[in-house]
């Protein structure tokens, strides 16, 4: 069998690749974390690759915009390279400053290819939000959320720029009616709200989204933050769990490689 491998992308700004590839290893991948003047060097470097990732951080300081300026290197460089690697039926994952630029790039929501088509702006506090939010499960489109069975989870948050809109009605009707919709924040009753359980003042409550293929993940919240039980702040009180609520979406992303190449 395959053993998955997995690239995680990382930059000047780049925070969060060894937790990252911690997870990914956790869930039984092979991981190499490259950096883009690498990539870009030498594009055919990818197609070793099963799986993608783009982890949290402030890339390029988030000058312009949090995640723009590797936006602007993925779409105009890679853009070739990214579409076969989805055409192969590979997978790409962006946590927080990953999702920001997945969605600058134009490969989510990606209802209409190579567009952008929705943002991540300024949270609606004006402020950086870091803390533990709840999560609801709305579809399992996504191949990285497939066979979770925990209809809430509990993950940590830490961003400025994390308000998720659309560029209109239409395209966030189409990713409603198409179940791109992955997570919503929710309360501790899983009840949907507002501030403080959606941190950014993001549309409709929304976290993370998914392209039409189920492929692509992007999502604000950290899931490599909660891979081990005693990484949740009330873990001594909970009681003992084999994995914590994030390490779920790498396990399931391993094991679809494992189950499809």
């Amino acid at each position: 069998m395959l053993t998955p491998k997995v690239l995680i992308l990382r930059t000047a700004g780049t925070n969060c690749d060894y937790e990252t590839r911690y997870a990914f290893e956790k869930a039984g991948a092979k991981v190499d974390v490259v950096h883009i003047n690498i990539l870009l060097a030498s594009k055919k470097l990818l197609k070793d690759y099963q799986i993608l990732t783009l982890p949290g951080g402030f890339t390029y300081g988030d000058d312009v915009s949090a995640g723009k300026i590797l936006a602007n290197q993925i779409k105009y460089n890679l853009e070739e390279d990214i579409t076969t690697f989805i055409n192969e039926k590979k997978l790409i994952l962006g946590i927080c400053n990953g999702f920001q630029t997945l969605t600058k790039a134009g490969l989510l929501p990606s209802v209409n290819k190579n567009h952008q088509e929705a943002t991540l702006t300024f949270n609606d506090s004006n402020k950086f939000e870091d803390r533990w939010v709840y999560l609801k499960v709305c579809s399992n489109k996504s191949v990285f959320i497939k066979d979770t069975d925990i209809p809430t989870l509990y993950l940590p948050i830490a961003h400025g720029e994390g308000k998720f809109i659309t560029k209109d009605k239409t395209v966030l009707n189409e990713i409603t009616t198409n179940h791109q919709v992955v997570f919503k924040y929710v309360n501790e009753r899983g009840e949907e709200a507002g501030y403080p359980w959606n941190p950014a003042g993001a549309i409709q409550n929304i976290a993370g989204i998914c392209d039409p293929t189920g492929q692509i993940l992007g999502m604000m919240p950290h899931p490599e933050r909660h891979v081990e039980p005693a990484q949740h702040p009330r873990w001594t009180r909970n009681g003992p769990k084999e994995w914590g609520d994030g390490f779920f979406i790498f396990k399931n992303a391993v094991q679809y490689v494992k189950t499809s190449f």
